[in-house]
């Protein structure tokens, strides 16, 4: 008899206190290795034993030491790792040679310590572009981290890697199914140079159920499509994106194409929450976004329309004023290269319809506007060509305080 994938009520999604180490056989820590002035800037993730392991990074095409040696190692090791070990600061990225020698040493050192090899040391770095990162800081953190390394050592960790976000982020789930349950935790940073291109951030996923290399990689891809890759701060991708998934295989669960679908949801329920938490908390953020584009010919439409929408300084600087500017929205959506009918489309902003059919409700307006006050907000454009298909992006406002932190980044 063929497996039958599983349904709904087969399965259980529970929200956990934890981050990281929530999930069965791993360790973390958080500490502090000079590389900023007294505040945690170095973390480690690491498996009990040898974990399948996958990873998706930045499309950018200047890309980071740790990205470049990062997928290298994936390859070498055929999808596993026995740790993964974070910086924030510095973001090793166009730092020639020396910047990969760096990081290839950080592996080496790592290796040396948990008796494995490099390859099967996953590295990431955050902070500013085009500094050198000082080994002698880095061997500091791999020493204290390693003897630091706790099963509740997630927060300290979700703390060390944050840059200018305004608080850390970090969750875990249970996921219940027929045949035993399983764990699935995450933690993430990101507050600016935010444009998923793949995931314009730091993200870092655990879980511990039983996965092959490949089912984990599918799946990380599928979730990241829909979660990493939906939101926006500012339409900048970073040099340093990237998103690993570690699976320890503690829970004794194993995941194979019947509880394929199981596996997504729990890591879906997990990438969403962080990817929600880093548009909430962009530099200068006072209000989170939903952009819901429907009526689309196709999904890659919608999600183009959506993504233009969700990236209009215009846009984003109207909502920060709570103006129910409905002709900017209409723009967004006409230029974004995808079919758009202006006779048919439609323009809500929360439960007020402004434009509708070619003709625009502006004695609406006043209630929009008082919608738009919230801290959370929702627009949705219909691009009127009768099409099945929706898409929805995250995003925040545009405010002067952005401005501002991005201003003095460096000085």
């Amino acid at each position: 008899m063929p497996d039958v994938a599983p349904t709904a009520s087969t399965y259980q999604v529970e929200t956990l206190g934890g981050g990281i180490t929530a999930p069965a056989g791993f360790r973390a820590a958080g500490v502090s290795c000079g590389i900023k002035a007294s505040e945690l800037d170095f973390a480690l993730v690491v498996p009990d034993t040898t974990a399948t392991a996958a990873g998706l990074f930045t499309t950018n095409l200047a890309q980071a030491a740790p990205v470049v040696l990062s997928r290298e190692h994936l390859v070498r090791s055929g999808g596993r790792a026995t740790a993964i070990v974070v910086n924030s600061g510095c973001a090793n990225a166009c730092t020639g040679s020396a910047g990969i020698e760096v990081a290839r040493r950080t592996t080496e050192l790592v290796g040396q310590r948990l008796g494995c090899g490099p390859e099967q040391v996953l590295v990431a770095s955050t902070g500013i572009i085009g500094v050198a990162l000082d080994f002698e800081n880095v061997s500091k953190g791999v020493r204290a981290g390693l003897d630091a390394l706790r099963s509740d050592g997630g927060h300290r960790a979700a703390l060390a890697i944050m840059t200018t976000d305004v608080s850390p982020k970090e969750t875990a789930v249970r996921v219940q199914t027929s045949e035993g349950s399983f764990h699935v935790g995450g933690m993430a940073k990101g507050a600016g140079m935010i444009e998923p291109m793949m995931a314009t951030m730091l993200a870092f996923v655990t879980c511990d159920a039983v996965v092959p290399p490949p089912l984990l990689h599918r799946a990380l891809a599928a979730v990241t499509a829909e979660t990493f890759n939906a939101i926006t701060v500012d339409g900048e991708c970073s040099t340093n994106d990237c998103v690993f998934a570690l699976a320890s295989g503690q829970s004794g669960v194993e995941i194979g194409d019947r509880l394929y679908p199981v596996l997504v949801e729990g890591l879906r329920a997990v990438c969403q929450y962080l990817a929600i938490e880093i548009v909430r908390g962009g530099e200068g953020a006072t209000k989170l976004v939903t952009v819901r584009v429907s009526g689309a010919r196709d999904l890659a439409d919608a999600r183009r329309a959506a993504r233009t929408i969700a990236n209009s300084p215009l846009v984003k600087t109207a909502i920060h004023g709570s103006d129910p500017n409905w002709g900017r929205l209409v723009a967004a959506a006409g230029r974004s290269g995808v079919p758009f009918n202006l006779d048919r489309a439609t323009v809500t902003v929360g439960p007020v319809v402004l434009f509708k059919n070619g003709q625009p409700f502006d004695d609406a307006a006043p209630h929009a506007a008082e919608y738009l006050r919230r801290q959370e907000v929702t627009i949705e454009v219909d691009l009127g060509t009768g099409g099945s298909h929706d898409a929805i992006m995250w995003t925040c406002d545009l405010s002067a305080e952005y401005v501002r932190i991005n201003a003095d980044y460096r000085t």
